[in-house]
C-alpha cells in the first residue's frame, strides 16, 4: 500500500492533501488511466507499452513521469539478453480512501496559498494593481 506521507531519502514527507490533489491530477487524463490499466495487468517496457496503447513513445514518457512523480508506478532500468537497456514500469501497490472525512482531513494539511480559488486570487492581483 502506498503511504502518501511516507519519507523519500532526503525529502520532506509531503503532506496529505498534496499528495492526494498529485495523484488525482495524474488519473486525471484518459490515457494516464489506460496506461495504469495496462500496467496493472502485467509490466513492460516503453516500447512495447507504446504499440499496445497506440501512443508515441515521447508522449507515453510524459505520461509515465507524471505518474511516477505521485508514486502510481515505478520504473526500472534493466538490460536484455542482447545487452540493450530497456526501462520498464510497473503499477505502484497504492490505496487512496476517497470519503468526506479523508478529502477533508487533506484539505486541512494543504498549504493555504493552495486552499485559495483561482477567482479569489485573480480578486486580490487585479485589487492590487
Amino acid at each position: 500500500m502506498n503511504d502518501p506521507t511516507r519519507d523519500h531519502g532526503d525529502e520532506e514527507p509531503a503532506p496529505i492533501g498534496e499528495q492526494l490533489l498529485k495523484v488525482l491530477a495524474a488519473l486525471g487524463h484518459p490515457q494516464r488511466m489506460r496506461i495504469v490499466a495496462a500496467l496493472a495487468e502485467e509490466r513492460n517496457y516503453v516500447s512495447r507499452l507504446a504499440r499496445e496503447i497506440g501512443m508515441s513513445r515521447p508522449l507515453l514518457h510524459m505520461h509515465l513521469q507524471r505518474l511516477e512523480a505521485a508514486g502510481l508506478i515505478t520504473g526500472s532500468l534493466e538490460l536484455s539478453e542482447d545487452g540493450k537497456a530497456m526501462r520498464y514500469f510497473e503499477v505502484a501497490p497504492f490505496l487512496y480512501e476517497l470519503t468526506p472525512r479523508t478529502v477533508a482531513a487533506a484539505a486541512d494539511s494543504l498549504r493555504p496559498q493552495a486552499l485559495r480559488p483561482e477567482s479569489a486570487a485573480r480578486r486580490e492581483e487585479e485589487e492590487a494593481q
